[in-house]
This record gives C-alpha cells, structure tokens and sequence, in this order.
C-alpha cells in the first residue's frame, strides 16, 4: 500500500501524551523550586542536577548515596485515590536509609513511571516529595517522569528515588567501638512504613475480604488510613546525636524485619537479644497476624512490628534516648560465636 494511503499515527496515539507531560512539568516547577538551597546550581528541567558543596560547612566530606522504591504500597494507594503520601514515604526511606551511616541529606531525585500520564495525580505524588524534602532540609533537584502504556496498564505507577547526603569521614556509622553490653533502643514506626505490603494485602484484602474504605474499631481510622500513614524519618530525632561518641550504630528497620537489618550493623562476634511484648505491638500488626494466622517468625521477618529504627548505643546515652525519642528498650548486646546475630527471648 502506498504511503500516502496509510493513516498518520502521532505519539498520542500510541498511548503518550506529551502535552499532558509539559503540563505536569509546568505545575510542579514553583513548589519544587522552594526545596533548593544556595548549593542548588540548576533549573528543573536541566540534563543534569547541579549542586555544590559547602566547604565552610564540611571539613572533611564523604558522600553517602542510596537508592530505594516504595513497593506495593502503591496498590493500596491506587485503590484509596491518595497520592501524596507515597510521595512522601519514599523521600523519608531514603533519608532514614542513609541516616545510618551517619549522613545528612543533600539532594533527592525521583522517577515517576505511569501508564497514563494523570497531570493532577503527578503533582500530588510531587507534592509528597517536596513537603518530605523540605521537612528534611534536602533539595528535590531533578527526576524522570515516563509514561509507558505497553509496559503499565491503566492509571498503575511506579516510583523510586536516589538521594545523596554527606557525613564527616570522622563520624561514619556504625563505629568501631560496638561492645557487649551496649544497648539498644527501639524509635516507634508509624505503621508498615513501605515493607510486608504484598503479604499485608493478601491478608487484609484478599482473605479477610475488608477494603481500603472499610473503618474498623481496633484502629480507630479505616484501613486506608492505617496503610497508608506516612513512613517516619527519623533524621529530625537523631540528627544531634549523630556526632556523639556514644552512639554506635542505627538499624532502619525495612524488608527483613529487626532481625534481618540490625544483624547488619553487627560486628562478628556479638549478638543481639532482642524482646517485644505483644502489648507493644501495633494494632494494625496484630490484626494481619490474626487475619491470616501468620506465624510469629514470618511477621518478625516481613514487619517492623512498630519500631522502625534501632539505636545501639552505650548505657549513658540510653536514657536520653528512650526520653526524647519516644524509644522503648528492646534488649542488649553480648559476645557470641554463634552464625546467628539476633534472637528474640
């Protein structure tokens, strides 16, 4: 057939709506704008982020980066038609992320990948992104939003994030200095946080036949509501006692549970004894331990059970802790040859 025989077909019809992007883009450059600081050198829009480091500030800088999603917690977020706070749990996982190695955050990029571009539920998921990078003192420098219809369907998305922060080569965690009989000290999550969401959902949803809409007594809020709460950062608790010398190692409690994460800024040779009573356990973590007869050592491993971040810190430090964090004590350290570096008594 010849070729001025065949319709035209433009990029829109093949499912991607540039307008609707430059749209998108246009709503959003103000209030992403009202993160940066002096060291943001570049415009949104740029190839490239450009950001200068503070030599009056740093002394001796090492750059900390770390890249992370927010899991199916989207789905539950897709179902209650609420954008924003998974914009906002993304920023904070980051920064907690990075938190543990002792550095304060400097800038955050994000990707945005959609089936349909929606310009208003993009600038709500932005919307997130920019109250969590403001609360943390970090600029939102860039990012890539795709819209992909082969690839997602419908108005599903995904996102994920990079952040880069510094910390002084000096005050690196953890310190070399962890010791049997250090204690260690529980920071309150506020919910799931964004891991244990696929076997939440199965669950909840699928087992117990209860929707996002559904208002149940024992949390007080729907189960939207209860999801959907905003992963905590725990940068503005902790960020002073970064330098101090007492405090030894931070856990960010993610995929894995305590167990899986704190292990992970153990030294060979000590172990952990770690001990939660069931009356300190969230609400919402009992009622899928009940809903789906979910045995203790599956919700230890998928679940923070509500503590979201563990401090390891020596005894003078404790008490000031439990104080000013809200933490509870959840154990402490002792030498121990044993392959395992948690256990739960």
């Amino acid at each position: 057939m010849p070729h001025d025989q065949i319709d035209s077909i433009d990029y829109k019809q093949a499912g991607v709506d540039i307008a609707a992007g430059e749209r998108a883009v246009k709503a959003i450059k103000d209030k992403v704008r009202g993160t940066y600081s002096k060291n943001v050198l570049s415009e949104l829009g740029s190839f490239g982020g450009l950001y200068r480091v503070d030599k009056h500030t740093w002394k001796n800088p090492i750059l900390v980066a770390s890249t992370d999603g927010v899991g199916t917690k989207i789905l539950v977020a897709l179902a209650a038609g609420i954008y924003d706070t998974v914009g906002q749990d993304l920023v904070n996982h980051c920064v907690n992320d990075i938190l543990v190695q002792g550095a304060i955050p400097q800038f955050f990029l994000d990707y945005i990948g959609v089936g349909i571009l929606d310009p208003q539920a993009i600038e709500k998921i932005i919307d997130g992104f920019v109250k969590a990078c403001s609360e943390n003192d970090c600029a939102l420098i860039g990012g890539e939003m795709a819209e992909m219809p082969g690839l997602y369907h419908g108005h599903d998305f995904d996102l994920a994030g990079t952040i880069v922060g510094m910390v002084e080569e000096d005050q690196i965690l953890p310190r070399n200095h962890i010791m049997a009989g250090d204690v260690l000290i529980g920071l309150p999550s506020s919910g799931l946080h964004t891991n244990g969401f696929s076997l939440a959902r199965k669950v909840l949803f699928e087992r117990m036949g209860l929707r996002v809409d559904s208002y149940l007594d024992d949390l007080g809020t729907s189960l939207g509501e209860a999801l959907l709460q905003v992963h905590r950062s725990y940068l503005p608790q902790m960020k002073e006692f970064l330098p101090d010398p007492r405090l030894h190692a931070l856990a960010h409690i993610t995929g894995g549970g305590i167990a899986g994460n704190l292990s992970r800024v153990l030294p060979e040779g000590m172990a952990a004894q770690i001990r939660i009573n069931d009356a300190d356990i969230p609400a919402i973590f009992q009622l899928i331990a009940r809903g789906g007869n979910v045995q203790p050592d599956v919700m230890r491993q998928s679940f923070n059970l509500g503590v979201g971040m563990i401090a390891v810190c020596e005894t003078g430090l404790a008490d000031e802790l439990l104080r000013r964090c809200s933490g509870q004590m959840l154990g402490t350290l002792s030498k121990s040859e044993a392959d395992q570096k948690v256990c739960f008594v």
